[in-house]
């Protein structure tokens, strides 16, 4: 049910140490299991898993446990060995593992949406169930008494959440590519400001509480950092996935960021550098280089018997120019673009060999993700694919 892999030591890339298979459909979510060599999964097949591996190298279930419906999202506390599951039918279940992880004894229900559960967290310090739903809700409940404290109703379907224990801030993305900001009390909950940076879903979500800063994927293939603590409205845009954006995970150690896509890649952003702000693209009716009309300014045309051309935009400076005036591409990773852009000539000509250096690396995973998890103690990460297969990797040999 699962294979043991044995690769050739690389230098400076993840190295594939097991595969997990079996499953009748694809894995929503999986965690690895802390100081254990296990793995816990939930499934669009409507199984709980526990999986650890055995003297043969394998993994296989030491818990199955098969749901009314499918398990679309799920939260694991290790000190507690607490498992909350958010299914389709809007309930999100609780289980308590034993010591040995062999068995799951069930805990709690909790009726918290009227659609599928989109993101379950369980908070410790706090004892609430917080879950998103595709009903447009955001919610919380007293883990102790099983109560509902309170409700917050989004503007679309919620895809993304984190919480800081700290402030109590919890951080909710959406499918209209915003990021709300609400500071939760025991039974209420006020709006504190809300990030639109998006043109697609908000698709992932991490915040890093030492450096208070918040980063959010999106189905447009770009994260934002968003730089809470700063207090400067600063946001800095990193391009570097083909795909829409499905995982992301701050390595505070060492100041790099993982990111995980469906087009398979796995970037390892160096976050330890100083990043510069895309500029805001500017509006005029004619190339801010040669003077030459844009197509629907007529009355320049006209004056000056020219065809109007098409207006393009300079990621660099931001101006307004013509394809004659930006007919180069240019990687420019202190401002996110790891990728050739559009620039305009003489930006082109600026931009220096160091500043084109590439700030991240790139790594092909072999599958479709649509989960990542990142597990900081052994420096492994954790994906899960469209080809129904969960993957481990070694991560130590990039993040370093």
């Amino acid at each position: 049910m699962a294979a043991e892999i044995h690769p050739r030591p690389q230098t400076r890339k993840p190295v594939l140490l097991s595969k997990i298979e079996g499953f009748q459909d694809v894995v929503n979510t999986a965690v690895i299991i802390p100081k254990e060599d296990g793995v816990i999964s939930v499934s669009q097949d409507r199984t709980i898993r526990v999986w650890l591996k055995r003297d043969s190298g394998q993994y296989w279930p030491s818990v199955y446990h098969t749901m009314p419906v499918a398990c679309s999202c799920m939260s694991f506390n290790p000190e507690t060995r607490r498992i909350s599951v958010g299914l389709e039918n809007g309930t999100v279940s609780e289980f308590v593992l034993s010591e040995d992880y062999n068995k799951m004894t069930p805990a709690r229900t909790y009726q918290a949406h009227q659609g599928g559960v989109t993101v379950v967290l369980f908070v410790l310090e706090m004892e609430w169930v917080l879950s998103t739903g595709q009903d447009k809700s955001f919610t919380w409940h007293c883990s102790e008494s099983g109560q509902q404290l309170g409700t917050y109703r989004t503007t679309a379907w919620v895809s993304g959440l984190q919480f800081d224990v700290e402030t109590r801030h919890a951080f909710v993305g959406d499918h209209s590519g915003q990021v709300t900001i609400l500071k939760l009390e025991q039974d209420n909950c006020s709006l504190v400001t809300t990030f639109k940076g998006h043109t697609g879903n908000v698709t992932a979500l991490c915040w890093d509480p030492v450096k208070r800063v918040l980063f959010s994927g999106s189905s447009d293939h770009s994260i934002i950092m968003w730089d809470i603590g700063g207090r400067k409205g600063t946001a800095f845009e990193l391009q570097g996935h083909n795909d829409k954006v499905q995982g992301l995970c701050y390595a505070s150690h060492t100041r790099q960021l993982i990111s995980c896509g469906s087009d398979g890649g796995i970037v390892i952003w160096n976050m330890d550098v100083t990043r510069q702000e895309t500029p805001e693209w500017l509006d005029s009716d004619s190339c801010q280089k040669c003077e030459q009309p844009f197509f629907w300014n007529f009355k320049q045309m006209w004056d000056s018997k020219k065809i109007g051309l098409r207006q393009h935009h300079c990621r660099k400076c931001g101006q307004a120019v013509c394809g004659k005036c930006s007919s180069k591409r240019s990687t420019f990773p202190l401002m996110g673009f790891e990728f050739e852009v559009r620039v305009c000539d003489s930006c082109h000509d600026s931009i220096t060999d160091d500043e084109r250096a590439p700030t991240a690396t790139f790594h092909d995973s072999k599958h479709s993700i649509i989960h990542m998890q990142y597990e900081p103690t052994r420096g492994w990460l954790l994906t899960s694919g469209t080809d129904k297969i969960i993957k481990l990797w070694d991560m130590t040999p990039v993040v370093s």
